[in-house]
């Protein structure tokens, strides 16, 4: 297959995938803490990639330990928890609407800290998305803008945390299987994960005690591992075929998605909502418009 369509069809199947996750947070917040919730994706995911370790896991990769624990913590564990955190205090979707911020920080932090050159377009389309994200906190009644502002800083904060790892992972890990990358990086934080679930949460007894909570960790098992273990390595992998914008553009349809299941779901979806993730997605475009792409290479096979 031609590597331009298959990075399409990857960029594609991302999307749904992690525009899907914002409501199956919701669904395991129907019974479990915000930081019960992170901390079982996480788990999850590490158990599910557990059998990889003796593969993939070898001494020489020990040189790229801060690129691995860099994607694991800032890319995995620390946003797995502010989202969550989030979504306590506002919608699934409006959730969904704001991660598409994460181009607009990628290439803001890869000018900061990683010296990628940029152009007065793409910061004019920076300024345009950040308007556009301002805007959807302040959508609704008085009384839910302190909500949105509080609660929305949470998602802000994690797409942050999400562009710094795009940009790390393209420039330390780039010459690293992308699967390798996955293991390694859950490999570091899955036993944190357990630790805090297991003997900071009352996890177990909700377990026990909740009729809904055996539901409720189904929903976080599929967020788990189709939202966290196989998107990490197959996000990894895109990034290592294109580049690190064109990866984050993820984020296009992402907001989609999260809006249609937000719909489905009840939750208060305005023609504004609409008009201001636009904005941000003008944004997204003029941040990625007229950057000489570095050329595609071929995609290995990781699945």
């Amino acid at each position: 297959m031609n590597s331009k369509v298959l990075n399409w069809i990857i960029l594609i199947a991302l999307a749904l995938t992690w525009g899907s996750s914002f409501i199956l947070m919701k669904r395991g917040l129907d019974v479990y803490s915000s930081d019960e919730v992170a901390a079982l994706r996480i788990l999850i995911a590490f158990l599910f990639l557990s059998p990889l370790i003796f593969k993939h896991v070898k001494r020489p990769l020990l040189k790229h330990w801060k690129g691995f624990l860099g994607m694991g913590l800032i890319g995995n564990f620390i946003p797995a928890f502010l989202f969550t955190k989030a979504e306590t205090g506002i919608s699934s979707s409006l959730t969904g609407m704001l991660n598409s911020l994460t181009p607009l920080f990628t290439l803001l932090l890869g000018v900061l800290l990683f010296k990628i050159k940029t152009k007065f377009i793409n910061v004019v389309g920076i300024l345009i998305g950040f308007i556009g994200a301002i805007g959807l906190l302040m959508v609704g009644k008085s009384e839910d803008m302190d909500n949105n502002l509080l609660f929305g800083f949470y998602v802000l904060l994690a797409t942050i945390c999400y562009a710094l790892s795009v940009n790390i992972i393209k420039k330390e890990l780039n010459d690293v299987n992308s699967v390798t990358a996955a293991v390694w990086a859950m490999m570091f934080i899955g036993p944190m994960a357990g630790i805090y679930l297991f003997g900071f949460t009352d996890f177990t007894s909700k377990l026990y005690v909740n009729p809904l909570a055996y539901s409720s960790l189904g929903y976080i098992v599929i967020l788990a591992v189709f939202g966290t273990a196989l998107s990490v390595m197959v996000f990894n992998k895109l990034i290592r075929s294109t580049n690190a914008l064109f990866a984050s553009s993820v984020t296009y349809l992402i907001p989609v998605v999260a809006m249609c299941w937000g719909i489905m779901d009840g939750e208060n979806v305005q023609v504004l909502h609409f008009l201001l993730i636009g904005l941000i997605l003008f944004g997204v475009y003029l941040v990625n418009k007229k950057i000489a792409a570095p050329k595609v290479v071929e995609a290995e096979e990781v699945l």
